[in-house]
């Protein structure tokens, strides 16, 4: 292990204190913060100086932020804890659901209520006094018999959403479950004693047996076959966490064995094409997704959906749509390059496809509107698309496959389009 020389720091290290403070926190939200990085953190200030706002920003994020998937925490935190002078204040009215009057709600950022919590550590505000009520007031009652339990209300929250405990549950809950497939019936005969199709070959030979008499119609059946899941998924920034999310649901039904597929191939894309089929027979969930980031370079970068889908249906498609594979597309559609072939690779997929379900999280604003190119090129070329932003939304997912005239809301946004 390297050796650290001593530090002068100091008789009253407020800035050290701070940087210390910073760190706990972060480890606290998940990051993998040791005291080697909280030295080398000092040590980078020291040499960096902290006048400007951005080279003290991106000089603790070079010592604390190792993967992609941080960011978003790291950023949080620090807006919290070193730019804005009122965070406690910000933070409580956060965790606590105290009273505000007219106070409008606010949604907290993706990643701002584990930043809150790790800030927190457990500390809780103090609430001010209640008055104690006169002998004469009768007690309130409070129904709660149907007030929405806690496992329901995570099955609804969207995932950026999540503070650090519920996503630990969401992901739990994710891995219990499962997307059953219906067989499908191949042009290829099985024999069967209630079938209704007669074998006169297996006939005539059980005669040939039998002194040439025949004494039974020997049956057939279509041979059922079950088909591959190719699961496309964005993990362009927009995606991130939607993508994590849905990745932990795809290595449940990938190592669920009866559910009725093949296959499960998975892919991710940002600004390029990456296989990570194999990570996922990992059967360790943190140890599979750990494998597969670190094989998909692209992770919060840009989006280039139709090069991507270029790449798929030029080396890939014939390798693993060729059982007649339903295809799951997880991506928001804002492209980067929206005119170059993307509703052509989109419509060679769609044919190449069984059916081809388009979750898109997006979907969870009420007054989506297919106004981005990207969308507006895709969405002709699925046959359905939904939510994806939610537990709920991907057990619905099940109903989807299972009907194949169900197209979700496909319907209602290419009526918006066309008129």
């Amino acid at each position: 292990m390297p050796e650290y020389a001593p530090i002068e720091i100091p008789e009253n290290p407020k800035l050290a204190q701070n940087v210390v403070h910073f760190a706990r926190a972060l480890r606290k939200a998940g990051l993998p913060v040791g005291p080697g990085r909280v030295i080398d953190a000092i040590r980078a200030v020291e040499a960096a100086g902290f006048t400007e706002r951005s080279d003290f920003y991106w000089t603790l994020h070079a010592c604390f932020v190792s993967r992609p998937e941080h960011r978003a925490v790291f950023h949080q935190i620090f807006r919290l804890y070193w730019r804005d002078p009122r965070y406690l204040e910000h933070m409580m009215s956060m965790m606590l659901p105290a009273v505000r009057g007219v106070q409008e709600e606010k949604a907290a950022q993706a990643a701002e209520k584990r930043a809150a919590e790790a800030l927190l550590d457990g500390t809780a505000p103090d609430l001010p006094d209640q008055p104690e009520p006169e002998e004469e007031e009768l007690p309130i009652e409070i129904d709660a018999s149907q007030t929405m339990s806690e496992e329901e209300r995570l099955r609804s929250l969207d995932f950026e959403q999540m503070s650090t405990a519920e996503i630990a549950e969401a992901k739990r809950m994710l891995a219990r479950l499962r997307l059953p497939v219906k067989p499908i019936l191949s042009r290829r005969r099985m024999a069967a004693r209630s079938g209704r199709q007669p074998d006169w070959a297996r006939t005539m030979r059980n005669a040939m047996r039998q002194g040439g008499e025949i004494r039974g119609f020997a049956r057939t059946k279509a041979r059922p076959r079950w088909p591959n899941l190719v699961v496309l998924c964005d993990i362009s920034g927009s995606m991130s966490q939607y993508s994590r999310m849905v990745l932990h649901f795809l290595h449940a039904v990938a190592n669920e064995k009866g559910d009725g597929w093949a296959k499960v191939h998975a892919f991710t894309f940002g600004t390029r094409l990456t296989n990570i089929t194999r990570h996922l027979a990992t059967r360790d969930v943190d140890q599979a997704l750990k494998a597969a980031g670190a094989e998909a370079q692209d992770w919060e970068g840009g989006t280039r959906i139709g090069q991507c889908l270029h790449s798929f249906n030029r080396d890939w498609s014939r390798r693993v749509m060729g059982q007649g594979a339903v295809v799951l597309l997880i991506t928001d559609g804002l492209d980067r390059d929206p005119e170059e072939g993307l509703a052509r690779e989109m419509e060679r997929l769609h044919l190449s496809a069984r059916r081809l379900i388009w979750l898109n999280p997006l979907l969870r604003w009420d007054g989506f509107a297919p106004k981005a190119k990207g969308i507006r090129a895709m969405l002709p070329h699925v046959d359905s698309f939904r939510a994806g932003h939610s537990i709920q939304t991907l057990e619905q997912l099940a109903l989807a496959i299972s009907q194949p005239d169900d197209p979700g809301e496909k319907t209602r946004l290419m009526q918006v389009i066309q008129g």
